[in-house]
């Protein structure tokens, strides 16, 4: 009986040490990962990385909620996220010529041809007239600061939490028909403002 009680605690100590061990190694892995995040945050890789897959998750669910998904959430918040994290280059693209030029189609669409303007190009319109028309003082003091990216994961923390509380719980967001399709793009919109912050403040 003694010994049984002293294999008992021999397992113990060697059980703790091992979660011991464990727990060491991940804060090991976990200040590895900051180290390195903090270095490409540094080139620029990953931030830029990241925008881009965030813009497009934004505009995919934009096109979705307009075509098949309709939700009662208030997806026009997407038209803000995607001002805030489209990547610079794309940014001063869509507020050049070429914006200029669709925007002046979908303004005149909509005054002339209003039975033949689409519902579901009404946000994305309504995101080109705001890349157009928001002055330069604006776009330069808000885009890539912390403003700007806290209004992304001000964004993003509210279509997630809807998007839960509208399916029925987390595990119920992934079961629902494009449920997996809708839940991953919008926590993709949670990830690049994570790291935008991780990288400024760590």
């Amino acid at each position: 009986m003694v010994r049984s009680d002293i294999l008992t605690l021999k397992a113990d100590e060697v059980t703790s040490e091992i979660l011991n061990a464990d727990i060491t190694e991940l804060k090991l892995a976990v200040e590895t990962l900051l180290n390195h995040a903090s270095k490409l945050g540094g080139l620029g890789f990953g931030t830029s990385l990241l925008s881009w897959v965030a813009s497009f998750a934004a505009m995919y669910l934009l096109i979705l909620d307009r075509t098949n998904w309709r939700s009662n959430m208030l997806t026009s918040l997407l038209v803000p996220y995607i001002y805030f994290s489209l990547p610079p280059s794309l940014f001063h693209f869509l507020r050049g010529q070429f914006g200029l030029w669709v925007a002046f189609i979908a303004v005149v669409l909509r005054l002339f041809f209003p039975r033949h303007f689409p519902d579901w190009l009404e946000m994305p319109g309504s995101l080109i007239l705001l890349l157009i028309v928001s002055p330069g003082l604006f776009a330069d003091a808000f885009r890539g600061s912390w403003v700007g990216v806290a209004i992304c994961l001000l964004i993003g923390c509210y279509l997630l939490q809807e998007h839960i509380r509208a399916s029925g719980g987390f595990r119920n967001s992934f079961m629902q028909s494009h449920g997996i399709s809708n839940t991953i793009g919008i926590l993709l919109l949670l990830i690049y403002p994570m790291w935008r912050l991780i990288i400024r403040f760590v």
